[in-house]
């Protein structure tokens, strides 16, 4: 008896709750709802029951022994087995997550199998899950908040294995060695990823969310246009009881550290951190309940918002107070129009204003001085998704979707028109003591809006052992673009160290003349259109389970990719891209407490809209040269600021990059452009130990194919280098066949084909002499990792979460984006504009951390009190010295080569200087810990939290200079030329700050 009251008792609570809080789930459901699947007695009726909604499913165990419930908004359920008419066995409590099946075996008697579950506390978790083929992380909102994580998806994401931080200026997230533009974003089934860059997202207020889905790898043809992960979260939804609730987040300024102030080798300031900081405050006011009992449900969440972040510039000489006090507001409609068909509407706008007001400052005293611009930066936009979701019969079910993201980007200032943009590099004199370095901190006007239209079909259809799922998803992304430089002549200059004879890092070439030791470069950056892109897929799966014990996963996708020009004509264009993919799940044992899993798989990644405003939207990307003569001190509004003053020019005008025209397409993309994909193959095992305890480790292995990048393209096989094209985006090292001149007359004819693997770079000497050709490497990106983890379920005590993941990221080419070099335009990086940039260049990957250590924990004292830990401690990534020239010819740009003698002759002498060659930087230790106090107060409960991030306040360095010869030439004293800032920390570990989060709800 006791044992059969203790079943009735523990499977009578939320089953639910814990069961996404150990394993990956099953991905056989499809990414906005769930469903509840197992193993029966033939013939009996499986119904299941939500009792916030009222909404009631119900199917016939099939003659196989198996049932499955599909297409099940997320939340607890009540399961009832019926024979006969006649209850059999107690109801039980069911939770169903994100895109996750939840397994439930029953015996003839109607009871839960537990031997297949486990009993910790008062709650009924999995064990193993073996019929997962896939690697994720699956939290509720209510897990996270035990931890000292902060509110937003990007520290979510951080926790699970293998996920990285992205280091460079325009940060991001890594997973699995990918870079942080290969990832994609999703709320309630809506595609919300930024496609003008793909790195960034729109994103809601933490309260909002009810779930998150971490997916690290192998996961399903479901999801596609990505080579990196997965963030699938679904937002907060009504029931029939009323809740109401307010939650407030407070990180004042006195709870933060200050950051160092950097100086450089000559004791000389050059990065001013100490006065950074910010103010963040958020009210969140929410409630949900039923407008219609059992019928119609809401959501509702408004966010008050108060964020003052100020920093200075880098010489500590200005100080921009910035404030944002836009309001956030999002909601739910949930209508069960019948019990099998569900209409959902999701809508939040995450619009933001930001007025940023510039005053001088003193860093040395801390006065500001007097107001001397406005900046104003617009973010977001509305967003929405309508989804019908429809049980057809017990074995054919369909999800409809249709939604819209918006994003702006609307960045201006006051002084637009009166003032340039003016920065120096590391060894360039500043100006005198109090002068500003120019008159604005804001570089470019820039305006853009971005559009997505996403449709998708999805469905799911049983069929004995076999569970097919198939549907289709079409974007359609469309970018308004208008973008230049502020100040007269819409120019920004950028002052570089460089004695007489020193190089210019330009195509028309040119040196530092005599009496002068730097130089500037005058640049005009514009381009305006109108630009889409559209993505369809459709994909094909079919869950085989081919016995009791072994479950295989077969999948196709077909993607396709279609970037218009600005006068809406195809630009680029790829399809029939097929994506296979095999999973397998094997139940070692018969029992669910031991399996092997494996999936293989290809991934696409399309396309982003950057590259069709800048090739083809009439780019004007103009540079010209000039010799460094000091700074002129000029005078706004009583405030006194510095512009260089520009010495003979040097070299000529280049526009390479751009001249202002849309030229002839065809002459400027492949016509037969492969497309970026990925390959990866991952081999796990999973293993109880004991009652709460479980194990796994993982083998991940991923190859990159291809890059579509710009390449310049000044010679062909028939007519040398009297063939030249120009600027291409092609795939660097494979045949590339583009419009141009097939009898060497000088004009374009005809289609040339050019294999860039040995051919299409004319080499030069130092007097123009033509050389020959050259082509380029393949690009080459590796990753190699094993993870291991330990897991201890939540029991209403205590639940931790250990991992290890040692990991080789290789290769030449880190993805679209250049964190080490700190260039974030998608693919348009410097990787292959000559074939040096990456000649010899095999090593570690910018996001490379060999090691990496990540525990997470909460212990409850009491039903009052909690505590929480988190570790993310990693080794650092590599450290480059990356050069200009070469040893083949008399080009100087980018390389992985050193002058080291005669380098202001025309027969340098160089020696390779490998990636990573400098070691790597410190490893980097984050510790968070947090306290919450707990207290129910008749129906509301109350929830303190304080969390401390960064908990020792360590300041590593996360990105360092790794030019360590961005021009070729000797200093005033006839020393070959060095960058003297090389190795100098440009981006830190954030330093220790608190955040006081308290909530009350009823």
């Amino acid at each position: 008896m006791k044992g059969r009251a203790l079943r009735k008792a523990t499977l009578g609570l939320a089953l639910g709750a814990c069961i996404a809080s150990m394993a990956p789930m099953l991905a056989m459901a499809q990414a906005v709802n769930g469903a509840v699947t197992g193993r029966a007695t033939a013939g009996d009726v499986i119904t299941v029951t939500n009792a916030g909604t009222g909404l009631s499913r119900t199917v016939t165990v099939g003659s196989n022994g198996s049932y499955r419930i599909a297409q099940l908004p997320i939340g607890t359920y009540t399961l009832q087995v019926t024979r006969d008419g006649q209850s059999v066995g107690e109801s039980v409590q069911v939770a169903v997550s994100v895109g996750a099946a939840t397994t439930v075996n029953l015996g003839g008697d109607g009871a839960v199998n537990l031997a297949a579950v486990q009993v910790v506390g008062s709650r009924i978790v999995p064990m193993v899950d073996v019929t997962s083929t896939e690697t994720s992380m699956t939290l509720t909102a209510v897990e996270v908040d035990r931890l000292p994580v902060d509110r937003d998806l990007a520290s979510v994401a951080l926790l699970a294995p293998g996920v990285t931080k992205g280091e460079a200026s325009f940060g991001g997230i890594s997973f699995g060695g990918s870079s942080v533009a290969e990832n994609a974003f999703y709320i309630n089934g809506l595609n919300v990823t930024d496609f003008y860059n793909r790195n960034g997202f729109s994103e809601a207020p933490f309260s909002f969310y009810k779930e998150f889905q971490v997916k690290t790898g192998g996961y399903s043809v479901e999801f596609g246009r990505t080579t990196g992960g997965v963030i699938n979260t679904i937002a907060q939804s009504g029931t029939n009881e009323f809740k109401a609730g307010a939650e407030l987040t407070f990180e004042p300024r006195a709870w933060q550290s200050s950051a160092t102030n950097k100086y450089d080798n000559e004791g000389e300031l050059y990065l001013a951190q100490s006065a950074d900081n910010y103010s963040d405050t958020k009210l969140d006011l929410w409630a949900s309940g039923a407008i219609i009992k059992d019928k119609l449900f809401f959501f509702g969440l408004y966010e008050l918002r108060d964020y003052q972040p100020w920093n200075t510039d880098d010489l500590g000489r200005s100080l921009t107070k910035n404030e944002s006090d836009d309001g956030f507001w999002g909601g739910t409609l949930d209508w069960y129009v019948t019990e099998n068909n569900i209409l959902s509407l999701m809508a939040f706008s995450d619009k933001n204003e930001n007025v940023g007001s510039v005053y001088g400052y003193d860093l040395a005293t801390g006065d500001v001085g007097d107001k001397q611009n406005e900046i104003y930066s617009d973010t977001g936009g509305d967003n929405w998704a309508l989804t019908w979701t429809s049980n057809m019969t017990s074995d054919f079910s369909m999800k409809l979707m249709y939604g819209e993201n918006n994003r702006e980007s609307f960045t201006r200032s006051l002084l637009d028109l009166e003032c340039n943009r003016v920065q120096r590099a590391v060894g360039v004199p500043a100006p005198p003591a109090g002068v500003l370095l120019g008159c604005s901190t804001n570089s470019t006007v820039f305006n853009r809006q971005d559009d997505r239209e996403q449709a998708r079909a999805d469905f799911e259809w049983s069929l004995g052992d076999h569970l097919l799922r198939f549907g289709v998803d079409h974007e359609v992304n469309t970018s308004v673009h208008d973008q230049y430089y502020a100040g007269p002549g819409a120019i920004f200059y950028n002052v570089y160290p460089g004695g007489p004879g020193t190089s210019i890092p330009n195509p028309p070439g040119g040196v530092v003349p005599a009496g002068y030791s730097g130089y500037v470069r005058a640049r005009r950056n514009e381009v305006s259109g109108t630009f889409e892109s559209t993505n369809t897929a459709f994909y094909l799966e079919d869950n085989w389970s081919i016995t009791d014990t072994l479950l295989l996963n077969i999948g196709i996708r077909n993607e396709a990719f279609d970037n218009k020009d600005g006068d809406g004509k195809t630009y680029i264009k790829m399809d029939d891209m097929w994506a296979p993919r095999l999973g397998f799940a094997w139940d070692m044992k018969g029992d669910a407490t031991m399996k092997l899993f494996g999936n293989i798989g290809r991934y696409f990644l399309p396309v982003a809209n950057v590259i069709s405003i800048k090739q083809a939207g009439g780019l004007l990307d103009q540079r010209t040269y000039y010799a460094f003569n000091g700074w002129d001190i000029r005078e706004l509004n009583g405030v006194q600021y510095a512009v260089p003053n520009l010495g003979p020019q040097i070299g000529g005008v280049d526009v390479s990059q751009g001249d202002g025209t849309v030229g002839d397409l065809r002459s400027e993309v492949d016509r037969d452009l492969d497309s970026v994909y990925q390959d990866e193959a991952i081999l796990g095992f999973q293993q109880m130990l004991g009652e709460k305890w479980s194990w796994g480790v993982r083998g991940i292995y991923r190859k990159l194919h291809n890059a579509i990048d710009d390449m310049e393209l000044s010679a062909t096989g028939q007519c040398g280098g009297d063939g030249y094209i120009g600027w291409v985006m092609a795939n660097p090292g494979e045949k590339v066949t583009v419009w141009g001149d097939t009898n060497c007359d000088g004009s374009a004819d005809g289609w040339v084909t050019v294999d860039t693997a040995r051919e299409g770079w004319a080499l030069y000497d130092e007097d123009g002499n033509y050389l020959g050709q050259r082509g380029w490497v393949k690009p080459k990106r590796t990753y190699k990792a094993l993870e291991f983890q330990l897991d201890r379920a939540w029991d209403e005590k205590w639940a931790m979460n250990a991992s290890y993941t040692w990991s080789k990221s290789e290769g030449n080419a880190e993805g679209p984006v250049n964190s080490d070099t700190n260039f974030g335009d998608t693919g348009r990086t410097e990787n292959f504009d000559d074939p040096w940039v990456n000649l010899r260049g095999d090593g570690p990957l910018a996001n490379n951390r060999e090691h990496q250590i990540k525990l997470r924990g909460t212990y409850a004292f009491n039903q009052n009190w909690q505590v929480g830990a988190t570790l993310d401690a990693s080794s650092g990534g590599p450290i480059t010295g990356f050069g200009a020239g070469n040893p083949y010819d008399a080009q100087k740009y980018h390389s992985y080569f050193i002058c080291v003698a005669d380098c202001d002759t025309s027969q340098p002498t160089y020696v390779h200087s490998p990636r990573g060659g400098y070691g790597e930087m410190p490893w980097t230790y984050d510790i968070g810990a947090s306290v919450t106090y707990l207290q129910t107060f008749n129906r509301a409960n109350m929830r303190i939290k304080f969390a401390i991030f960064n908990l020792l306040n360590e300041k590593r360095e996360v990105r360092v200079d790794q030019e360590l010869q961005p021009s070729v030439g000797v200093d005033d004293d006839g020393n070959t030329l060095f960058n003297p800032g090389f190795g100098l920390g440009e981006g830190f570990q954030q330093p220790r700050y608190a955040q006081l989060t308290v909530s009350v709800d009823f």
